[in-house]
Formats: structure tokens, sequence, C-alpha cells
């Protein structure tokens, strides 16, 4: 009988996780949503809720990473739901993560070709699409070292471009740079100018879920710690500085930007971080940024293709779908499942083009609440693994990781990433998400579980017959 495997090679070293956890969460939601939220909560609002996220998502990492440290395996918290709150709840768990990443996987290969085209405008889209395809597939089909390591120059890339716009927001807000439109050191004018919050405290609540959309991808650590080297060293200090990181970019940026940006007409023509940067005069600013964010979506493209393959390869090696998905090449990449989420890439990408009100719509809408209901899992599984731990005749000192103010952290991670959910019912706009995610989720659950009750037992009955 094949011997159950917890994980694939492990050969991320230290600072490929690093350089992943700290890239992983910058991307095209800083770049492009950060405006959206500044025009909806306004400028003291945005910084506000982008806060109040970062402490969720800090809160999450935490309890991911106690059981990150306890069970370092590939696929991560799927594998936990699965044991800690209930087989069905582990595949629907499964199913939102590689969905979330196969339909971003749509549309970032059309976004990285809008982009190549505005600097080659006779090349066509397509070209330039099935340029990236080929890109992302080779990294990740070669070997995880391969993934890993142009993940890591990726990100480093987005992280110097997010300090040195950062720099210099700070010198153009103190005056030492000047500002189209301000005769002095504009300060932070916007601030006070527009009122504490100009379109009410509500906007801060319903632009929640897009701001836990900008964290998104911080979850990754948790993937990785299936193939790092030594994951109970990597992942604890990639987890401990997650707060002062999602600080210092997200937090840094939206000051710069909240206090530079008019409220009403952020996110309105164009990137924040164009706006800007053109502000203060920085030359060719339109084509800095379009570099830096087609890097941020070759990035997400590759972590994205990365995670859905994990995904795969996780469900196939608990048995819920075929074995096949868990062959490895002689590298240790799951080719099957590689394949199959590449293809789940340019499946979306084609209902973009030939569905876009119907398919895709369904499409983005849930995965935009997917990563929401992941996080609330993880949580979930924190609260369930520590008291199965104690009560297994474990003691607390065991644990080489502990998850801080149990269980406060959990129980916060879990309702505040609740509540995110329940506030964008109170946004029109956002709102159809909600009406799909729901029943796919139900039809995920009850699909499973009468699977699991007459389909499994029947497939069991066969095998012993034989």
């Amino acid at each position: 009988m094949e011997e159950h495997k917890t994980h694939l090679e492990r050969k991320m070293e230290t600072r490929h996780i690093r350089m992943i956890s700290l890239g992983g969460v910058i991307g095209t939601g800083l770049f492009l949503s950060s405006g959206y939220t500044i025009h909806e909560a306004g400028p003291l609002g945005t910084v506000i809720a982008y806060l109040v996220g970062a402490l969720i998502v800090f809160a999450v990492m935490l309890c991911l990473g106690e059981l990150s440290v306890a069970m370092p395996y590939t696929g991560s918290f799927h594998v936990y739901a699965k044991k800690y709150i209930g087989p069905s709840t582990g595949f629907v768990v499964a199913i939102l993560y590689w969905l979330t990443w196969t339909i971003a996987l749509g549309s970032e290969f059309t976004a990285a070709g809008l982009i190549m085209q505005k600097w080659f405008p006779n090349i066509p889209v397509w070209i330039w699409s099935l340029t990236l395809m080929i890109l992302i597939f080779l990294s990740n089909f070669f070997s995880v070292k391969v993934f890993a390591e142009s993940e890591f120059w990726f990100a480093a890339i987005k992280v110097f471009a997010i300090v040195a716009f950062i720099f210099l927001g700070i010198l153009a807000i103190t005056g030492i740079l000047p500002v189209k439109g301000f005769n002095k050191a504009p300060g932070l004018v916007n601030f006070y100018k527009n009122g504490w919050f100009p379109n009410g405290l509500g906007g801060v609540f319903t632009t929640m879920l897009t701001v836990n959309f900008a964290f998104s991808g911080t979850e990754l650590i948790g993937i990785t710690a299936g193939e790092a080297e030594n994951p109970k060293k990597a992942i604890p200090e990639a987890i401990g500085t997650t707060l002062w990181r999602l600080i210092i970019f997200f937090i840094g940026s939206i000051v710069v930007m909240s206090a530079l940006i008019p409220y009403h007409t952020a996110g309105v023509t164009q990137s924040p971080f164009v706006y800007v940067l053109d502000l203060i005069h920085v030359p060719f600013a339109a084509n800095i940024m379009n570099f830096v964010v087609l890097t941020a979506i070759i990035s997400a493209a590759n972590s994205g293709l990365y995670a859905s393959t994990r995904m795969l390869w996780s469900l196939g090696n608990e048995g819920t779908i075929p074995k096949a998905f868990t062959k490895t090449n002689k590298r240790g990449i799951p080719t099957l499942s590689l394949v199959v989420s590449m293809l789940g890439g340019v499946l979306a990408l084609i209902s973009s083009k030939v569905a876009a009100s119907t398919v895709y719509l369904v499409l983005v809408s849930i995965s935009g609440l997917a990563v929401v209901f992941v996080w609330m899992a993880i949580a979930w599984s924190e609260l369930k693994f520590r008291k199965a731990f104690l009560q297994a005749g474990h003691k607390l000192d065991e644990l080489e990781y502990k998850t801080p103010w149990y269980p406060v952290v959990p129980y916060f991670a879990f309702f505040a990433s609740l509540l995110s959910c329940i506030l964008i019912w109170f946004d029109p706009t956002q709102r159809v998400a909600l009406y799909y995610t729901i029943p796919f989720v139900a039809i995920c659950y009850i699909s499973h579980y009468l699977w699991l009750k007459y389909g499994k037992k029947n497939k069991e009955q066969v095998a012993a017959e034989e």
C-alpha cells in the first residue's frame, strides 16, 4: 500500500519563504484597488480600514503559525480543516482556494497583455497573454526551487518600488519635493480638509472586503510549509514579521496616497500610485508604475499557479479526487495538478471574454469572498487543534510555536473575518458576491456529504468484493 505523504520535496530556503511572505501580499489589490477604498471611505477612513484589515490578517497568520509548524503539510489549511472541522469543510476550503487563484490567473493573463500593449501597440494582447502563460508554467514546472527563486526576485522588485514610493511621498508631504497644486508643504491636508469620514463611517466597514482582498496572499506562507527546507525556523520568522510588514508597506503607502489624493478623484481614472508620482513630477511615472504593476501581476500569477497546483495535489493525496493528481515528475512537481490548474486559468480567461456578464461574474464574485472563508477556516482549525492537542495528553510546552493570547486571537480572526463578509451586504456594488458565494458553498457541502455517504461507500464495497 502506498504511503500517505504529507509534503512534497523540501527545497525552499528560509530567504525564499521570507520574500514570498513579503511579496505575496503586495499585488494589484494595493496598486489598483486602494484607490476605490480611498474614494469610498475617505482618507482617514481608509487608513483605519487598512489597520483593521492588517490586524485581522495578522491574527489569522498567528493561528496559521501554530498549525504550520506543528503540521508542515503541503495543502496546509485544507488538511487542517478536514482534520479538525470536518471532511466537507476541508473539501470546500480547498475548492474555494483553488478557485480563487485559478480565476485570478485568467484576469492576470489579460491584465499583463493590456500593459504590454501600451508599450507595443502593434502586437495583439493575446500574444503577450500567451507569453506570460508559458513563462509562468515553466517557472512552476522545472522545480520548486526555480519557482521560489523567480518569486524571490519578482517580490524584491515590488518591495523596492513600495519603499521608494513611501520615501518620495514623505518628501512630498513635508515640502522637500514640490507638489502640483500646492504652494507649500501639503502635509496631511486631505485628512482635515475633507473631514474625518466624508462619506460617513459606513464607508469604512463596507470597504473591508476590498481591504481583505488586498491582503490575500499572506496565507501562502502556510502552503510553502510543505516544501520548506526548515519549516520550524522559516515559518515563525515569516509570520512574526507579518504585522510590521503590513504596517510599513500597506499603511505607509495608504497614508501617502490619502494625504496627497483628493478622495473624490481617487480610483476614478488611474492607479493612485501613478497619480501621486505624477503630482511630484516623477518623469515617466505611468511607465514606471506600469512596470511595477506588471511585475506584481507576474508574481501573483506565479504564486497563484503554485498555490492552486498544491491544493489539487493535496485533494488527490487525501483521496478526495483521483490519485493521478498526486503523481510527480522527477523534480517533485505534481504535473497533472499543474496542467489542470493552468487549464483552469485559461478557461477563466476565455469565460471573461465570451461570458463576462454570466459565468465570469459568478466566478469572480465567489473568488472575492473565498479567501475570507479560508481565513475563517484557519482560525477555527486552530481553536479545534489546540483543544485536541491538550485532550490527547500533550502539554503546551511541546508546541514549538504557540499562537499568543489564545483563544482571543483565533476568536478575533474568525469573527472579524465573518463580520467583513456580512458588512458587504450594505454595499450594493459588492452585495452580489453573497448571492453567488453562499449557494456555491452550500452546493459544495451537500455534494461532498452525499459523496461521502453514498459514493465513497459504494467504491469501498466494490473494492472489498474484488
